[in-house]
């Protein structure tokens, strides 16, 4: 990208690591020479080995965060470090470094937010079954539910643009945190875009701290969570009306018996049933109310966010500024 001309980008390489020793070096190395000049950051996450200092021989910007979990990381990298264009990339060498430069081009050209780097397997094994059924199922739900725009959830490979980053309320505290950065896209109508990415194995010695059914399980919990907190009146209704089918269940025979006989022999069943009725109005008024407090959020969340300048706007602002010497985002496509 620099042989087109004064390229003036900010640009941060972002790498969260928890015991990456074996991997790490070569990870920081790839990624200098793919974008050289540029800073990348290991953010190391209470590593036992020597993560941190093979980090720091092969030329990074290395800093700790205590709070355990890959969401505490991102938390802290994206507060700590200022940039036009981040990279976040995961320590383990699965992701090919050579694809940041199209990645980068696609968010400057499309004047986009977060581009995914999708995985795309070049050696059997890369992608064990497991982790790839729950990575369908579960972007699956979340496209079913918040829009169909991200074929590949749970990719550690991304380019965001300021914006993204200083906007994104970074609440999880695991492996969840890519499911916010997608369900965050979607649900604020960010312009974002893909593209393929080889997908390696890791190296003899590393191992992957992903455990398919204990994350699995969180990142279920957390689709859930989300869904209740940005999608209330979906969500409560949908409850309701199951509650509200049960009790009509149960009270049709009851109501039915009444009209026939003037009594009411199953009076517990008459009590639990008119419950149910009274529970199920209840949820579905508790979610016309979060309803309201969920658009309030959303529009609060679509302020911040646009309190950023675009990446487009942000480049006519710094040619402007160093007097028309930059190029301009044609010049890289």
């Amino acid at each position: 990208m620099d042989k087109a001309g004064p390229f003036l980008w900010n640009i941060a390489v972002l790498i969260p690591c928890y015991n990456e020793a074996v991997t790490i070096g070569k990870v920081v190395r790839d990624f200098q020479a793919a974008l050289p000049g540029r800073p990348v950051y290991v953010y190391d996450n209470n590593s036992t080995d020597d993560t941190r200092s093979v980090a720091r021989a092969a030329g990074a910007i290395v800093r700790t965060e205590t709070l355990q979990g890959k969401g505490h990381v991102m938390r802290r990298m994206f507060a700590d470090v200022e940039a036009d264009i981040y990279v976040l990339v995961d320590g383990d060498d699965t992701y090919d470094a050579q694809a940041v430069n199209d990645m980068i081009r696609m968010l400057i050209a499309d004047n986009l937010d977060m581009v995914t780097g999708t995985r795309e397997h070049v050696s059997h094994g890369a992608y064990r079954l497991g982790h790839q059924f729950g990575n369908c199922v579960l972007t699956g739900a979340v496209r079913m539910i918040f829009g169909a725009r991200i074929s590949d959830m749970l990719s550690g490979y991304r380019v965001f643009s300021r914006r993204f980053v200083k906007s994104f309320p970074a609440v999880s505290a695991g492996f969840e945190t890519e499911t916010e950065f997608t369900v965050h896209a979607l649900e604020l109508r960010i312009p974002v875009g893909e593209r393929l990415v080889k997908y390696g194995t890791r190296p003899v010695g590393s191992e992957s701290k992903l455990h398919t059914i204990r994350d699995g399980i969180r990142i279920t919990r957390t689709i859930v969570g989300l869904i209740m907190r940005e999608r209330p009146l979906q969500f409560f209704s949908a409850i309701a009306t199951l509650l509200f089918t049960i009790a009509l269940a149960l009270g049709v025979p009851v109501i039915a018996e009444f009209m026939a006989t003037g009594l009411v022999p199953r009076f517990p069943t008459a009590i639990l049933s008119a419950s149910l009725v009274l529970l199920s109005f209840l949820l579905a008024t508790c979610g016309l109310i979060l309803d309201s407090v969920s658009l309030g959020r959303r529009e609060a969340k679509r302020i911040s966010f646009l309190s950023y300048p675009s990446p487009i706007a942000l480049q006519a602002r710094l040619r402007r500024q160093t007097c028309d010497l930059r190029p301009s985002y044609d010049e890289f496509a």
